[in-house]
């Protein structure tokens, strides 16, 4: 489903001349294996991680065929937030209390933040992904779509291997290379993995503890505040300036408050404290506060929706209830969306691609329009804006 845990931290490519992506695959490992060997990995060493492999024509399919990120927030939330999962998430909560109370006193990082990404990314480590590991990263590295992004994390697999930390032949997990419960990449395993529950290594895959705890360090190292929220339910005001939404848009919390918006239970974050308007679905839909640890989730994905709906289902988890859907405009389709977004950047805005995904770009790009043509800039694309451009 998703690209996942800090593919923001890959590494720069250490030998100029390797062949970066495609072409005959047997040069592109030579390439590779010329950079693990500038990382102290021995020749012999990569011969034996690369034997037998192969490129994963399965991956390929899987990465081309992220339609899901078409759907909106109401639409995705509600397919990916069952009460099985709400349920399971209150009983793993309890298993594995300690755990959580030490991940809250080490990193401020409430418990229903990773319960929430535990459940997406594996339904609590039991969906971990069958994919050889080591072939997906081989294909993403060698194909020529995102190799910046999967040339280190395959190296990186590399040294793995070379510390006994690896089989290439038997380690499997999700398309995009993501290793246990909580889905981490070889370089995060190698910067952040943890041993949570004290026997010695770190097991991603058999232990929740250390896939946890682990993934409790990567957030920290991205930028999680400790002890802050991340998003909350609010209630806006019909009469507020639309232009002044979106994530892109912070104020003071206190600012806000002034200009009427109320949380919808409890009350607001600190005064002080910078906040953004998230309308996931324009002034009709649910309404969010998005406070700077919201801000990390984009580290750890980079759907709105995905991050969006995992963000939300981590304040259900601490006991919100289940949000105002109101009554939003209907969505456009995935083909409408594409037909937008070839307007918008017919009119020189950069909208992240032709995808028919609703993402920060082309909402961005939306809000810009509807205050050019005088529609409530609420960065929601109607098919009165369609029509309109």
């Amino acid at each position: 489903m998703k690209r996942a845990l800090a593919l923001a931290l890959a590494l720069t490519a250490g030998t100029a001349t390797a062949q970066t992506c495609g072409g005959s695959v047997s040069d592109f490992i030579a390439g590779v294996s010329e950079e693990a060997a500038a990382r102290g990995i021995s020749a012999e060493t990569s011969r034996q991680f690369f034997q037998g492999s192969g490129i994963d024509q399965s991956v390929l399919r899987a990465d081309r065929a992220q339609g899901v990120f078409q759907k909106d927030f109401i639409s995705f939330s509600r397919a990916l937030i069952s009460q099985n999962r709400i349920d399971n998430g209150r009983i793993y909560g309890d298993r594995f209390d300690s755990t959580f109370d030490r991940i809250e006193a080490e990193f401020g990082i409430p418990r229903g933040v990773l319960l929430a990404f535990w459940a997406f990314e594996t339904d609590f480590g039991q969906v971990q992904g069958n994919f050889n590991t080591r072939n997906a990263l081989l294909t993403l590295a060698h194909d020529c779509r995102r190799p910046e992004l999967f040339r280190p994390q395959l190296i990186a697999a590399i040294e793995l291997f070379d510390r006994g930390e690896f089989d290439p032949t038997t380690t499997t997990g999700a398309w995009a290379g993501e290793i246990g419960q909580v889905q981490m990449l070889p370089q995060d395993i190698i910067d952040h993995g943890m041993d949570g529950d004290g026997d010695g290594r770190v097991d991603l895959k058999g232990s929740s503890p250390d896939a946890l705890m682990s993934g409790a360090n990567v957030l920290s190292s991205l930028g999680w505040r400790p002890n802050e929220p991340w998003l909350q339910e609010i209630r806006v005001p019909s009469d507020l300036d639309w232009s002044i939404t979106g994530l892109n848009k912070k104020r003071p919390v206190s600012e806000w408050a002034d200009l009427g918006i109320t949380a919808r239970e409890g009350a607001l974050g600190p005064s002080d404290l910078e906040a953004a308007i998230l309308l996931p679905l324009g002034r009709n839909g649910p309404a969010f506060l998005a406070y700077p640890n919201f801000d990390v989730y984009f580290e750890w994905n980079k759907s709105l929706v995905y991050v969006t709906t995992a963000a939300y289902f981590g304040t259900r988890l601490m006991g919100a209830p289940v949000y105002d859907a109101g009554n939003p405009s209907a969505a456009l389709t995935g083909e409408e969306i594409k037909a937008l977004q070839t307007k918008l950047e017919a009119r020189g805005f950069d909208v992240g691609g032709i995808d028919g995904i609703l993402g920060a770009k082309t909402r961005a790009a939306v809000q810009t329009e509807q205050q050019r043509l005088g529609l409530p800039a609420d960065a929601w694309p109607t098919k009165d804006l369609l029509n309109a451009l």
